[in-house]
């Protein structure tokens, strides 16, 4: 049997006074790798807690490389305007553990408490009871036990990595699953084709559950639509069965039976509205006639989805540019999400022109070089920053080459503040200050912004 090593081993957490930081920092040692894909460690911590995941609301499973938390605020936002309760798993989170784990409520769905969290993840240690397994796996399983033990109408459950071996994968009969679009990212575990990354996130398809499939590349939706076909699981594809777009300033969806005019979401981007539309063909398909279009309009009005092309509000960040300069947050880290942001800056530059400086930092491992190519043309310089706290980040200077490289004038600095600070020397004027590259950078950032210099 594989055992954590002696010196981890120790009173169980129920008998003692703990914190979550304390006892995440000892879980991550139970497993020498953060990624380790399969699912037979977290099957076997799932009967030894007596099989949590058979005891959870009815489940909205969702894979893909993009869109997928965004998608997760809208259908969340548009269950709560209806009046439901709504469970939400995501990751990673940005600011704080709990907020991978919201609980519904009345009035709406909140992190889970401090006090909650430290019951089930030392729960979830106790059955272990040493054993091999990742972080991500045992708190997945320590969520579970939390999600099945407070009463919801539905759970929104994200995947971590891919889908086939992902340690949300246990569920047998979700109600509807999604695959949002598929593109290529973390190719060292997904493999390095579409076609083999999509083949891991369609192994979230359930015989006999439908499915919302995203708008995707052909060559992905060839191998989404071929695994559906083979275990018989409905498909509902964008372009084919609804059509969602823009027009006069708001937004059209349709279907063979249905033409909704809604407002624009409240999400910024031209690929919001494409979230937007496979949120609400999830919305049609877990409601069926109970929902309505005002509960639409509200959910597209309400989602929040934090450091998703988000402009920040005052904070302490803008402490360190001029009165009237513009702070954007991104935590997009691949081609596709440097594409989608690129669009969107575009488009308001168009509307409200301003110099785009870029504030930019990345995990080792990504493409850097593909995430930069669409923002050619529409940025004035790059300052390349290190992740705080993060070991596998990219230096500052082997960015700032990257994007000579590529073609960009680019600056290395030693962190936010004196990015932020030498982008508006630079400019001289108020700006429009891109922070970018990272899920990671943009914790760090909304960190500070909120208050925590730490």
């Amino acid at each position: 049997m594989n055992k954590r090593p002696p010196d981890l081993a120790g009173a169980s957490p129920l008998s003692g006074t703990y914190t979550s930081a304390t006892l995440l920092e000892r879980l991550q040692q139970l497993h020498p790798q953060v990624i380790d894909l399969s699912l037979g460690r977290m099957e076997r911590l799932l009967a030894a807690l007596d099989h949590p995941e058979d005891k959870l609301p009815p489940i909205v499973h969702v894979a893909g490389t993009n869109g997928k938390g965004s998608l997760i605020a809208f259908v969340r936002a548009i269950a709560e305007a209806m009046g439901k309760k709504a469970h939400v798993y995501t990751s990673p989170h940005l600011v704080d553990f709990h907020e991978r784990v919201v609980l519904a409520g009345e009035g709406g769905g909140k992190p889970i408490p401090e006090a909650d969290l430290v019951k089930c993840l030392a729960r979830a240690e106790e059955a272990n009871d040493g054993e091999l397994i990742t972080l991500f796996e045992i708190t997945t399983a320590a969520a579970m036990l939390a999600f099945s033990e407070a009463p919801a109408d539905l759970l929104l459950l994200e995947t971590g990595l891919g889908g086939r071996l992902d340690a949300t994968n246990v569920v047998e009969k979700p109600l509807l699953t999604v695959i949002m679009p598929v593109s290529i990212d973390h190719v060292s575990f997904l493999g390095d084709t579409i076609e083999k990354i999509a083949a891991e996130k369609a192994g979230i398809l359930k015989p006999g559950v439908p499915c919302v499939v995203g708008r995707q590349p052909p060559e992905a939706l060839k191998v989404i639509e071929a695994r559906a076909k083979e275990i018989g699981a409905p498909l509902h594809v964008a372009g084919q069965d609804w059509n969602v777009f823009e027009q006069h300033q708001r937004l059209v969806f349709q279907t063979e039976s249905v033409l909704l005019d809604l407002s624009l979401p409240r999400l910024v981007g031209r690929h919001q509205i494409e979230n937007a539309g496979a949120a609400i063909a999830a919305a049609s398909l877990i409601f069926g006639d109970e929902l309505t279009p005002p509960a639409l309009e509200a959910g597209l009005a309400n989602a929040k989805w934090p450091a998703r092309l988000e402009r920040l509000l005052p904070g302490a960040l803008y402490d360190h540019v001029d009165e009237g300069t513009e702070i954007w947050l991104d935590g997009g880290h691949n081609a596709a999400g440097g594409s989608a942001v690129a669009l969107a800056l575009a488009e308001l530059d168009e509307r409200a022109p301003a110099p785009l400086q870029l504030v930019w930092g990345m995990m080792e491992g990504k493409e850097a070089e593909a995430f930069l190519a669409p923002f050619k043309g529409l940025i004035e310089r790059i300052y390349t920053v290190p992740i705080p706290d993060e070991h596998n980040s990219y230096d500052p200077e082997t960015l700032t080459e990257i994007a000579r490289n590529s073609g960009f004038e680019a600056v290395s600095t030693n962190g936010l503040v004196s990015a932020l600070e030498r982008a508006q020397a630079d400019v001289g004027d108020t700006a429009r200050i891109l922070i970018c590259g990272s899920l990671y950078l943009a914790g760090h950032a909304l960190r500070y912004h909120r208050g925590n210099r730490a």
